[in-house]
């Protein structure tokens, strides 16, 4: 096994050491050398598999890193996800070879629940329409909500979905979830009604997205799914670009059926710049920054430089998920 200054690191996470450049520093300092993906984007399969061979760790970002990707790993130990999402990642390929992956679960969960819900309240009082409209030299006055008394409902009640119930519960608002696995402790504590996902779905003025890209929530936001939802209803989406029928989710907002929606991701990324959901008053679009903050960057960069360093020592990582 090799030494660990012996180690060659791939680091793609575009913000990795942006708030904190000790951390790159400490990395570089440790390991013969760390090569940094410079394109600002997440890396195609192809360019994976260019820079893997001799690569000892590989610091994650939003890569496509499928089991073509991972033929060109030929010293890979350790694949450490800056992050929690492991959906770019192929498992069970990367198991065949006898790599580890590993994420930061939690790192980035209050930042992410701030954008959503600094996204709820932008489009509660419709200020992209109302910008747009003062900057065009009219002056409207718009009907907004308050959210006293609206319901909100939680896909997902896992890290993010918490941290998301904690600062809404100020708002006196009525707060509904769905997860087959909730905290039901934690549920009780912050008067939150757990219902099934079809009373969520048809009861909530704003539904926000917190689940993982799995089989069963791979395009739940469908056609379905959308015109059982509330007439004016807003829908949130700070997961994973996957959860959402983009096409559905379109005419749902031409028609007037959702009053917006806020995305901070997409079925592709970055998305196409004809994407109509990008010219839409009521939608807010982000470039999946629900992570970039100084909190969360700080933490998803010393977790997963820890995660990367432990395995490249020989030594059992904390976060291992496969």
């Amino acid at each position: 096994m090799k030494q660990l200054n012996e180690c060659r690191v791939l680091v793609t996470a575009n913000s990795y050491g942006k708030f904190n450049p000790s951390l790159k520093i400490e990395l570089e300092n440790q390991v013969k050398e760390v090569i940094y993906n410079k394109t600002g984007k997440p890396l195609s399969s192809q360019q994976v598999a260019d820079f893997l061979p001799g690569i000892d760790g590989y610091i994650a970002g939003l890569d496509d890193i499928d089991k073509k990707a991972l033929l060109a790993a030929d010293t890979l130990k350790v694949i450490a996800r800056y992050g929690v999402g492991i959906d770019k990642v192929d498992l069970q390929a990367a198991s065949e070879k006898g790599i580890i992956v590993t994420n930061t679960p939690g790192a980035n969960s209050a930042s992410v629940a701030e954008l959503a819900l600094s996204m709820i309240l932008t489009l509660a009082r419709k200020v992209p329409y109302a910008v747009k409209a003062l900057q065009n030299g009219e002056w409207p006055r718009l009907p907004g909500w308050t959210l006293e008394d609206k319901t909100i409902g939680i896909i997902g009640l896992g890290a993010i979905g918490k941290h998301l119930v904690k600062r809404l519960s100020a708002f006196n608002c009525h707060l509904m979830a769905y997860d087959p696995y909730a905290d039901h402790i934690f549920a009780q504590k912050y008067d939150i009604t757990l219902v099934d996902l079809p009373s969520l779905i048809a009861n909530s003025d704003v539904i926000s997205l917190h689940v993982p890209v799995l089989d069963e929530t791979r395009g739940m936001v469908n056609e379905k799914f959308i015109s059982e939802m509330k007439n004016g209803s807003i829908l949130i989406n700070t997961s994973r670009g996957e959860l959402v029928d983009e096409k559905a989710l379109i005419e749902g907002l031409q028609s007037g059926h959702l009053r917006g929606a806020g995305l901070d991701a997409f079925n592709k990324e970055p998305p196409d710049t004809d994407n109509p959901l990008l010219s839409m008053s009521q939608v807010i679009c982000t470039p999946h920054l629900g992570a970039q903050t100084d909190g969360a960057t700080n933490n998803m960069g010393r977790m997963a430089l820890d995660e990367c360093l432990r395995v490249l020592q020989g030594e059992k990582p904390l976060y291992q998920v496969n």
